[in-house]
């Protein structure tokens, strides 16, 4: 019995994709897209995919928040295990980048559940908290810029229900953030929200060691 998290080479990695995903092909098709462009490590990996699709179905979702779509493969996994009436905001900035992703969702049927906001995603959040009534969310996925994180997290919080659950991605940040030398910004902004949700008394939290490290908060 291990009682550590495993160490995962190229091998057991094949291993885990070939026995635990269940990747549709327009998913794989979008996923093989976006691993062509100079961006594409800001792409979720598949299993974290169906992870968050498995969490989405255990908590019943059906309101659901994304800051950062890019291509849309992670909204893609979110929406899919929505209900049929349900609904996603989804917050980015660039058109081209969704522009991929939006292809793709209506190929999907899924483009009715979707609503793609482009924008600043501060000003977005603010102008969903500001709304009179406020909506709430079952469920939020940051995967966004890094030194706004905390930012992101405080409003996702806010337009959270209680109950509701926030996925954090890149909370590893491919190591880096265990390493004291490492202090340019984007590592310290992710470095200090990995301490301040660990002693935030407002959720109950666990990082899973899942792609770039994936941390889960549910609003108390």
């Amino acid at each position: 019995m291990a009682n550590r998290t495993i160490h995962f080479d190229d091998c057991l990695h094949e291993y885990l994709l070939s026995v635990s995903t269940r990747e549709p092909e327009l998913f794989r098709r979008l996923r093989e897209e976006t691993y062509a462009m100079p961006e594409s490590s800001m792409q979720i990996a598949p299993e974290q995919g169906q992870f968050m699709q498995l969490l989405v179905e255990l908590i019943g979702a059906k309101t659901a928040l994304e800051v950062g779509v890019f291509t849309g493969y992670s909204a893609l996994c979110v929406a899919s295990a929505l209900p049929a009436d349900g609904r996603l905001v989804a917050c980015d900035v660039s058109a081209e980048w969704t522009g991929i992703a939006h292809g793709y969702w209506k190929e999907a049927g899924l483009d009715s559940k979707i609503d793609l906001r482009i924008g600043p995603a501060l000003d977005t959040l603010q102008s969903l908290r500001n709304q009179n009534p406020r909506p709430t969310f079952d469920f939020a996925f940051i995967d966004a810029d890094k030194q706004n994180y905390d930012a992101y997290y405080e409003l996702a919080l806010e337009l959270l229900r209680p109950g509701g659950l926030i996925a954090i991605d890149n909370v590893l940040w491919s190591g880096k953030v265990a390493d004291p030398t490492e202090v340019e910004p984007d590592t310290v902004a992710i470095r200090n929200l990995n301490r301040k949700i660990a002693e935030d008394e407002r959720v109950s939290m666990s990082l899973v060691p899942i792609g770039d490290g994936l941390t889960l908060a549910r609003k108390r």
